[in-house]
């Protein structure tokens, strides 16, 4: 029969006590680590998420980390009521519960507007074309009606009474000026001269006179340069032709001012010879 002091001294015993001395220690580790990160990790803890709307970058970064949170720059918008480069929103919002070492999402404001290319909004509806505007983030004006064949027509646009052309960039936020047709008038006027003036001078001539600027072409697309430097060498109708209220008048525009010359010199002679 053996002994239990023969058990105690076998090298199975001793074995199966290695064991479960090793399985002992590791559930200390295990619990150990585990008080460690719930300490260290807030694990299951709610914050409540502080309100940086209004704050810069620095100041909302340093607030976020006093409550074990962090945060991320999405993007960046212009508000004009807001002070440039604070933060405009956020999310989560204010106030949420979110858990220990969530990452929170913010927009900031711009430092400058942001460049919007414009479509070409003129020959549709006063309607669509408020509409579009705002749907780029722009002011729409004032409305001004000029004489038109066609009533409730955008004939031009222009920001600071300078026209936009398709295509240009305009600051978001912009305000901008429509200037809509009243429809066709009963009288008959006759076409005045512009040639040599700038499409803006044209455009005063013309509406004084009851009648509207239609297709403008360019020798060469207008730059920042040149931008309302052309003039005028070439209307369709002549000077001296008879319209209803409210007609067209074609333009063609060169930054040349000495095709303005030869064409109204031209003209001139024609005259002459008739």
């Amino acid at each position: 029969m053996i002994k239990f002091d023969q058990i105690l001294k076998s090298k199975a015993f001793m074995i199966l006590l290695n064991f479960v001395a090793a399985g002992i220690l590791v559930m200390i580790i295990v619990f150990a680590v585990s008080k460690w990160l719930h300490k260290y990790t807030q694990h299951g803890v709610e914050i409540v998420v502080p309100n940086i709307t209004g704050l810069y970058t620095e100041e909302a970064e340093v607030i976020l980390a006093s409550k074990g949170l962090k945060l991320e720059i999405l993007d960046s918008l212009y508000d004009k009521n807001a002070t440039l480069s604070s933060i405009v929103e956020q999310t989560p919002l204010a106030d949420s519960k979110v858990k220990y070492g969530r990452t929170i999402y913010a927009i900031k404001n711009s430092n400058h507007r942001r460049q919007i290319q414009m479509p070409e909004l003129r020959n549709i509806s006063q309607r669509q074309a408020e509409a579009k505007l705002r749907a780029l983030g722009m002011q729409v004006g004032q409305v001004k009606y000029e004489p038109s064949a066609f009533k409730n027509i955008v004939m031009d646009l222009r920001m600071d009474s300078t026209s936009i052309l398709a295509g240009a960039y305009v600051p978001e936020g912009s305000v901008i000026d429509l200037y809509v047709g009243r429809g066709p008038g009963a009288q008959k006027v006759k076409v005045p001269n512009v040639i040599g003036k700038t499409l803006t001078e044209a455009r005063s001539i013309l509406i004084g006179q009851e009648l509207s600027v239609g297709r403008v072409e360019y020798d060469e697309r207008p730059t920042a340069e040149t931008w309302g430097k052309q003039v005028v060498y070439s209307q369709t109708p002549e000077e001296g032709a008879v319209l209803t209220g409210g007609g067209y008048v074609n333009l063609k525009l060169s930054i040349d001012p000495e095709k303005s010359v030869v064409s109204s010199s031209t003209e001139t002679e024609g005259d002459e010879f008739f």
